[in-house]
This record gives C-alpha cells, sequence and structure tokens, in this order.
C-alpha cells in the first residue's frame, strides 16, 4: 500500500473531552415505546420499525447481558455481503471473481461499516455496559460494524429482504458509484492524495484530537483538513491512529467526490 510521503505535512495532537450521550425521554412508534434518540436513529437510516424491539436489541452489545445483538449481527452480515456482492456483481458484468471479491471486501469490513454507522450517529444509540462504556466502547470499529450488521438483520426481520436490500444499496450508494476496477487495493488516503494530486490541490492534514481509553484499549479521533471542504474537516475513529485517519479521509472522499465527479 502506498501512503503520502513527508509532503502530506504535520499531525498534531490536542485533547478534548466527550461527554456521554444520555437518553432523555420515551416516545411511541406503531405502538412501540422506544427512546427519543432511537427515533431520530430510525429516520437517519429510513427506516421505521414495526417491532421497535428489534431495533432496540440490534442496539445492545453483548457486555449489557444474554440478550444481545450477536444473532441479529450474524444475520445482517449474510445480507450486507449478498447484497453489495450482487451490485458489484451487475455493476461490473465482465469483472473476474477475484476483482469482485477484493471490491466487496473493500466495501464491507469493518472499518468501511464503522464509517457508515458513524454517519447514522449509531453509538450514541448503543446500549452498553458499564465497562465498555467507561472505555469508549461507543467509538470502537470493532462495536460500530457489528451493530450495524445488527441493524441490517433488525430490518430484514422486521420488513423483509426487498427492505433490507433498499436500505444497503441506499448507505453504499456512494461508495458503490464511485468504486473503480482498477483501485481495488488502493486505500482512502492513498486515494484521497491521488484525487486532490490530479486536480493540483494540496494535499490533506492529519491531526489527532483525542486519544481515549487505556493502553490496551485505546480509541483515537482524527480529523481530516482539505482545502476542498473548507471549515469542515471530517473525523474518523479507531482503534489505531493509522485507522482513524483512513476512516476520516474516506468521509473526506464521500463528500468531495459527489460534487467533483469521478476519481481522475
Amino acid at each position: 500500500m502506498a501512503y503520502p510521503t513527508a509532503g502530506v505535512g504535520f499531525t498534531r495532537v490536542r485533547r478534548v473531552s466527550v461527554k456521554p450521550y444520555t437518553i432523555e425521554s420515551n416516545i411511541t412508534i406503531n405502538g412501540n415505546d422506544v427512546s427519543d434518540p432511537l427515533l431520530g436513529f430510525s429516520r437517519r437510516i429510513g427506516h421505521e420499525f414495526r417491532d421497535a424491539s428489534l431495533l432496540e436489541l440490534a442496539l445492545t452489545h453483548r457486555s449489557v447481558g444474554g440478550s444481545n445483538n450477536e444473532r441479529l449481527e450474524f444475520l445482517g452480515d449474510s445480507i450486507v455481503n449478498f447484497v453489495i456482492g450482487e451490485a458489484l456483481f451487475k455493476r461490473f458484468p465482465v469483472a473476474r471473481e477475484g476483482q469482485l471479491s477484493r471490491l466487496r471486501a473493500g466495501l464491507v469490513k469493518g472499518q468501511t461499516l464503522a464509517v457508515v454507522a458513524r454517519e447514522f450517529e449509531l453509538g450514541e444509540c448503543l446500549r452498553l455496559g458499564s465497562g465498555e462504556m467507561k472505555s469508549g466502547g461507543h467509538r470502537r470499529d470493532s462495536i460500530l460494524a457489528d451493530a450495524l450488521e445488527a441493524v441490517i438483520g433488525a430490518i430484514y426481520l422486521d420488513a423483509g429482504m426487498d427492505v433490507a436490500r433498499s436500505r444497503v444499496l441506499a448507505w453504499f450508494g456512494t461508495r458503490l458509484e464511485s468504486i473503480d476496477l482498477h483501485n481495488t487495493q488502493k486505500d482512502p488516503k492513498t486515494r484521497l492524495q491521488e484525487f486532490l494530486q490530479s486536480r493540483q490541490q494540496a494535499l490533506p492534514r492529519y491531526e489527532v484530537i483525542s486519544i481515549e481509553g487505556e493502553a490496551h484499549a485505546q480509541t483515537f479521533s482524527v480529523e481530516c483538513h482539505v482545502a476542498m471542504l473548507g471549515d469542515e474537516p471530517t473525523l474518523g475513529e479507531g482503534a489505531s491512529r493509522r485507522i482513524a485517519e483512513q476512516q476520516a479521509a474516506e468521509l473526506a472522499l464521500a463528500k468531495i467526490e459527489p460534487s467533483k465527479g469521478k476519481r481522475g
């Protein structure tokens, strides 16, 4: 993998504090009592649950207890792999099996799923045990990715395969449209750098804004500053600075490419 060289600039670190999200009140959807944040989350993902308990279960981490989202995660993982695989099969009719596999792997890997989850502010709605909450579990890639898959499984059980497929395709639409058979192994930082260089733009600057958690379970938050985005840096989070930078770069690409055209 190619990474930006010294020309990328420098990385600064500053500390910020993050307040835990608090559920304030309950409301009713289709006769089910659900917390106010879950209503907002349902609207963000584009699906109103007939059975709200499925959504609550999908957002419940195993650290809470026996009733958790692991089975829904198993189901959702199968669905997202199939839907993305089917979409790629149709989009690239002459692509070889190996190419399609690499494309799908890039789209359904944990890092990408975690980025999608953050776009919906999923972490704010997670139910975590006290230990996971204290260690920043609502920011951890693996927990976010697993929960997103569980939500997909919950949508399938609530409304069927057609609805689940439409939601997955809507969530991944920009990524599917911008994907390139010739760039199946390039990471987001490299693609962002090449995109900006091809348009004679300044290279991105990455800034670590916080490092939270114990040494064995740290979560890094990194901002990606791109001149084309003005004063709106993208934020990536992950178990290492490199992962957080990759996520921030991917979000920057998602913002730039729809309005600036496909990669050069």
